[in-house]
């Protein structure tokens, strides 16, 4: 994967993180104009000649590296070191870009780093969406010397068969790896990336977003393959409960053109096999499906394009540009938060017409057999499925609550606001659980009223094989 500051995808830091792919530099050549100019600053320059926060205006002669050390704090469990590598990715790619005047030597040495499999300790909480200050100060003291590294062969590339790839976790925020890494750091014979950063280079490294990007960018990515495979499981469910298509008839989509409403409408058109229409009217959860599907695919492909500017932006304060530096607010996640926000909330649309459906499937006037496709009357049959995929929805709701509600002010009221986007981010890897649960539910369901329903037994089996089909293994 070439990193050139300009081109990358939530899919390729997703790659880079569980699937493997290793990291070169196209060119070096916006970093190095941005540190030349950075050496003939003169005057007083944000981080670089003064203090940071509400110590702005007091000037240093050399701001030195106790603000690395100052900023390493943090609380909770370490986060995966897969999140760790994507967030190494991120800000190798941001500072591509230009705009930080951050010496670019640094720049191979992240990339050593994300290629032989090392990846800082950083722990769950420390950020409110106005930097990841305490997770790339982390970083920069790893890179010091000062904190081990965690170590551990990289992911196995592509082109690896399927047997011998670890598929990465249902959830990316339930690894087990909680534990900080073992004394010592890596095996001894292994050399570990090191830089010796300048006191100027603090700041300029430790000025962004990048693991709040790069849990977004991950959570967007899996969230399109499980909005995807949500329309193959509404599909077995059409075609389980003989519902009509003629809602998802091209002229329907013509006459109110959401472009995420007519592709989902087309994609299931093209599943069905035939055009069903035992009744007149269907309930919403199959008439309205290309509709509330149809708006969290392009609520989704909002937030893509949310973290795809930032992932490609200079987003530095100061920005380096020209042969100024600018002090500036482009730091700032609101757009993010945002976009985050709406996505989450989005989601909970689609998975309440999943439960929908799924109690249509335990209705014997929608599907033709027994009440809770029981194979005999009395049995309890996947009347159970109700209970999971309504315990997950909660959970879901509880999720989408939104964080742009709320706001901080800090450092003596230098920094009087905030985006909350690094909670948006880590809520947004928090729903893939449990809609991946919901959209279970439903497919187990589809399958057992497509078939003669057998005999009561355990379904966490069943469900189990449902979670794997929604979920790719390995990875794409």
């Amino acid at each position: 994967m070439e990193l050139d500051g300009a081109g990358l995808t939530c899919a390729q830091v997703h790659d880079a993180a569980y699937g493997g792919a290793r990291v070169t530099i196209a060119s070096l050549d916006r970093a190095r104009a941005a540190w030349a100019t950075a050496q003939e600053l003169t005057g007083p320059v944000y981080g670089r000649s003064t203090g940071v926060g509400a110590n702005r205006g007091v000037i240093l002669d050399k701001p030195g590296l106790d603000l690395l050390r100052s900023h390493v704090c943090g609380a909770g469990p370490l986060i995966p070191p897969a999140r760790a590598r994507a967030m190494l990715v991120v800000r190798l790619n941001q500072l591509l870009a230009g705009g930080s005047g951050i010496d670019p030597a640094v720049l191979p040495v992240l990339a050593e780093a994300i290629n032989g499999g090392f990846t800082p300790p950083i722990q769950t909480y420390g950020a409110i969406g106005t930097g990841d200050l305490a997770a790339l100060a982390t970083t920069a003291l790893c890179l010091l010397g000062e904190l081990p590294w965690h170590h551990e062969p990289p992911p196995l590339s592509r082109g690896t068969t399927p047997s011998e790839a670890p598929p990465p976790p249902l959830s990316p925020d339930t690894t087990p790896f909680e534990a900080p890494p073992p004394p010592g750091g890596p095996p001894t014979d292994v050399a570990t990336p090191h830089f010796p950063f300048a006191p100027e280079d603090a700041l300029p490294f430790i000025s962004s977003g990048a693991a709040t990007l790069a849990d977004a960018a991950i959570a967007c990515h899996r969230l399109r393959l499980l909005l995807e495979a949500a329309i193959d499981v509404a599909a077995m469910s059409f075609t389980a409960v003989g519902a009509s298509a003629e809602p998802l008839a091209a002229a329907v989509q013509e006459a109110r053109p959401h472009p995420g409403q007519a592709a989902v409408a087309a994609r299931l058109r093209g599943l069905l096999t035939q055009e069903l229409a035992t009744r007149v009217q269907d309930p919403y959860g199959y008439r309205a499906f290309a509709q509330v599907h149809g708006a969290a695919v392009d609520t989704l492909d909002r937030a893509t394009a949310a973290v795809e500017i930032d992932l490609n932006a200079a987003a530095e304060n100061p920005l380096i540009s020209g042969s100024l530096a600018w002090h500036n607010g482009n730091f700032h996640s609101a757009p993010l938060a945002l976009a985050l926000d709406a996505l989450r909330a989005a989601l909970v649309q689609t998975a309440q017409l999943s439960a929908a459906r799924l109690a249509t499937l335990m209705d014997p006037a929608y599907t033709g057999h027994h009440p809770f496709l029981a194979d005999r009357p009395g049995s309890s049959g996947a009347l159970i499925l109700e209970y999971v995929a309504q315990d997950a929805l909660a959970e879901l709701r509880l999720l989408a609550t939104p964080v742009t509600t709320g706001t901080a002010v800090i450092s003596l009221g230098t920094e009087d606001h905030a985006g909350f986007a690094t909670q948006a981010a880590r809520n947004a890897l928090r729903c893939l659980e449990p809609l991946e649960i919901v959209l279970a539910c439903e497919r187990t369901a589809a399958l057992r009223a497509l078939h003669t329903p057998t005999p009561d037994r355990p379904l966490t089996p069943d469900l189990t094989t449902s979670r794997h089909a929604l979920t790719p293994h390995p990875p794409p």
